[in-house]
């Protein structure tokens, strides 16, 4: 079998499931991005083919979210512009502390996550009551959340989405579906600001990203979709799965 058709069979797949995933709940690049680097691309062409083909695969569901009218567009606007800065700042930090110190820290906090949702159940849901939110303080909170995630963002990366719904619920009183729009839409930016960095430095494999865009923007499309018509009780549902494949990830990673 051809070298690349084989390459295709191995990352198109799985790109398709994280699309579908990260739509729905953020953390997709969990998914794809070992799948490249298990069809035997270098980690610099692993990282921005991914970049690129999810940064494609967010816009669309980026839209559908909005032409659903799920996206608010002050917090999603703020928290975009607050999250390219957290970033930077979250890279030059990185150098300084240690990686095995932040995956053991969020080890513990993830299975914390995972039992507030579970004794929580009225959380990010779409008839819970909501408190009234100032536009002075929807600014402010939304500039937070884009400095302190974008700044895990830099540091780590993994779950970046799916931390983000989760403080704008928690914070702004958003139900999960409106707060997974305004996630995508700041993941959006992010996304953009990562792929041209990436393209600038040729470290982009265009003959595999094609087929892989494809597939990673029908998945966006069907997690949207799945999203939209099945409200916060479906978000919440993949969000479990979410953490769940983090904790995995960062525990085998310490452990190796």
């Amino acid at each position: 079998m051809d070298e690349f058709l084989k390459t295709c069979l191995i990352v198109c797949p799985l790109v398709f499931l994280a699309g579908f995933v990260d739509s729905v709940a953020g953390g997709g690049g969990i998914i794809s991005l070992p799948a490249y680097l298990m069809a035997g691309l270098p980690a610099h062409l692993a990282a921005g083919t991914n970049k690129v083909v999810n940064g494609t695969g967010t816009m669309v569901a980026t839209l559908k979210y909005f032409r659903s009218g799920k996206v608010r567009l002050r917090p999603a606007a703020v928290a975009a512009v607050c999250a390219l800065a957290g970033a930077a700042l979250g890279a030059q930090l990185a150098s300084m502390i240690s990686d095995a110190a932040l995956k053991t820290a969020m080890l513990i906090a993830l299975p914390c996550v995972a039992v507030f949702l579970v004794v929580k159940r009225d959380f990010g849901r779409d008839d819970a009551p909501k408190a009234d939110v100032s536009a002075a303080r929807e600014v402010v909170v939304s500039a937070l959340i884009g400095l302190g995630v974008g700044c895990y963002d830099g540091l780590l990366g993994p779950g970046t989405g799916t931390f983000m719904i989760l403080c704008f619920t928690a914070f702004l009183s958003m139900d999960l579906l409106t707060a997974s729009g305004c996630s995508k839409a700041a993941n959006l930016a992010s996304n953009i600001g990562s792929a041209v960095v990436w393209i600038l430095h040729g470290s982009v494999l265009w003959k595999l990203a094609a087929p892989a865009v494809v597939c990673n923007i029908l998945g966006n499309w069907l997690g949207a979709r799945f999203a939209i018509r099945g409200g916060s009780k479906k978000i919440r549902g993949m969000m479990f799965v979410v953490l769940g494949l983090l904790f995995a990830k960062m525990l085998y990673e310490l452990l190796t």
